[in-house]
């Protein structure tokens, strides 16, 4: 068999490094972005901080900034590099580097805009819940065997504090991982003794049983609290599902009593695993835009965070002109060493200076796009907004405005939002007006809270309700509204 030898002419498209990592800092929002920066500055020795004093972070205001003069893209939407704008360092490469090493080299940024308290979060948490039963279960007269059990079961617990393993497989897992042989009943009476614990209702097996553990455990027996105990343990489907008339049948009691009942159940805890930290564990959103609204005009700032103070090392600078001198192996594999780490830090702090400016491109974009609802904060003022209409004013591919708005928080006068919930389609109403689906969500949220809770708006009764204010829209746009909104069918939202 004879061996062919054929040329083929192929056409690809590959990004540079660069561009990777411009897009995958795009996306990330400012606490992200900091982890980020952290462990660049631990795996990169020529990158590091700088701790001079800066100026304060810049405001761009609606009426006068034009970003578009702070950044050039190309055809593919990505950051061109401007050769002109070479930041100034008192250690010229030029000296020990070849002319066809040599690159434009941008060797510090510098944004101290943010206060240095800021920076930092310190969050102090307690202990979890689990370690407070396993406290609990120390403190009782039980056997060693008796304890690792106890321990073994409340390890076992999910966040919400429920025992979702079956006690079958439990057995099997003691008499492997501990040599412990035990029963099932022993099991149960182990895990009786854990459900006697605080918080009330934890290592429950399912709802039903978590609720009961909370109604035994009410010192004060009343009609209700009974009543309430006879509901859970005999009708949970019919309460769960708020078929009221049902209950009333079957208990032969009036609305105004089911009430009350209803009450003592609502106020019982379906989550006793997160009843310690429920409180406590919270996500912080730190806003990575800034818009202030004076004299009737928006003006945009950025989280100065978004643009730390970073600079290439002097140390760095200094030993690549040690080594450069040398024309030994071990000298030129040294430079070799330094030149990379050099030039990823200078790849680092330039994608990020791409980074803020093109953030700032696209916010500004969007701030004069929708500048009558930042100026009033009536959501009725909201265009239609899609990713086209904004990568088609700043010139930039619609994957990169995509990453801009991902996951990115806004602070205005009104409220902090996502970014992303500023993009809507577009409706029209029978007048042939374009509007926001985000004006329709809103209309649809005020209906339901208008509505009478004892006869809730089905979907079809919210769809002729939105057709008579003239937004013809279908019942299953509607249905997917509401779900967007997390409000429940009509039946669920079902009041005594």
């Amino acid at each position: 068999m004879a061996l062919k030898h054929s040329q083929q002419l192929k056409l690809s498209q590959k990004l540079l490094p660069q561009q990777i990592l411009l897009m995958k800092l795009l996306q990330l929002p400012t606490l992200a972005l900091e982890d980020r920066i952290k462990e660049e500055l631990e795996a990169n020795p020529a990158l590091e901080e700088d701790l001079n004093d800066s100026p304060e972070e810049e405001l761009y205001s609606n009426e006068e900034v034009d970003t578009t003069e702070e950044i050039e893209f190309d055809e593919r939407g990505e950051a061109k590099e401007d050769e002109s704008k070479i930041i100034e360092n008192d250690v010229v490469m030029e000296d020990y580097m070849d002319a066809e090493e040599l690159d434009s080299y941008k060797y510090e940024i510098s944004n101290k805009g943010a206060d240095d308290e800021t920076r930092e979060f310190v969050v102090v948490e307690g202990i979890g819940f689990q370690e407070q039963l396993e406290q609990q279960l120390g403190l009782k007269d039980i056997t060693e065997t008796e304890y690792t059990i106890g321990a073994y079961l409340i390890g076992c617990l999910d966040e919400d504090g429920y025992l979702r393993r079956e006690l079958e497989l439990i057995v099997d897992d003691l008499a492997f991982n501990y040599n412990i042989t035990t029963t099932i009943p022993e099991l149960e009476k182990a895990l009786l003794l854990i459900q006697s614990f605080d918080p009330a209702g934890v290592g429950a097996r399912n709802l039903q049983e978590c609720l009961l553990i909370q109604l035994d455990r009410k010192a004060e027996k009343t009609k209700e609290v009974l009543l309430a105990k006879d509901i859970i343990k005999y009708q949970m489907e019919e309460f769960s599902k708020k078929h009221y008339d049902k209950i009333l049948k079957r208990f032969h009691i009036e609305s105004d009593e089911l009430k009350d009942i209803v009450d003592v159940i609502t106020h019982l805890n379906p989550r006793p695993g997160n009843s310690e930290s429920k409180e406590s564990n919270f996500t912080a959103v730190i806003p990575d835009f800034i818009i202030t609204v004076n004299d009737g005009i928006p003006e945009l700032s950025i989280n100065g965070r978004n643009l730390p103070d970073l600079k290439i090392s002097r140390d760095y600078f200094e030993m690549l002109k040690e080594y450069s001198k040398n024309k030994d192996k071990s000298a030129k594999e040294a430079t070799g060493f330094i030149k990379s780490k050099i030039e990823s830090a200078e790849w680092f702090i330039e994608a990020l200076q791409q980074r803020h400016a093109t953030l700032a491109l696209c916010m500004h974009s969007i701030l004069d796009y929708q500048h009558d609802y930042f100026v009033t904060g009536d959501e009725s003022k909201l265009k239609p907004m899609i990713l086209k209409d904004i990568a088609s004013r700043v010139n930039l591919d619609l994957s990169t405005v995509s990453r801009v708005a991902n996951s990115k928080y806004v602070q205005t006068p009104y409220g902090t939002f996502l970014l992303k919930t500023f993009f809507s389609e577009s409706m029209s109403t029978d007048s042939g007006e374009e509007v926001s689906s985000r004006e329709i969500k809103k209309i649809l949220q005020d209906c339901i809270l208008a509505e009478d809770k004892q006869h809730p708006y089905t979907d079809d009764a919210l769809c002729n309700i939105l057709k008579e204010k003239g937004y013809n829209i279908a019942r299953r746009t509607v249905a997917k509204y509401r779900e967007q909104l997390e409000i429940p069918v009509g039946r669920m939202r079902k009041e005594l």
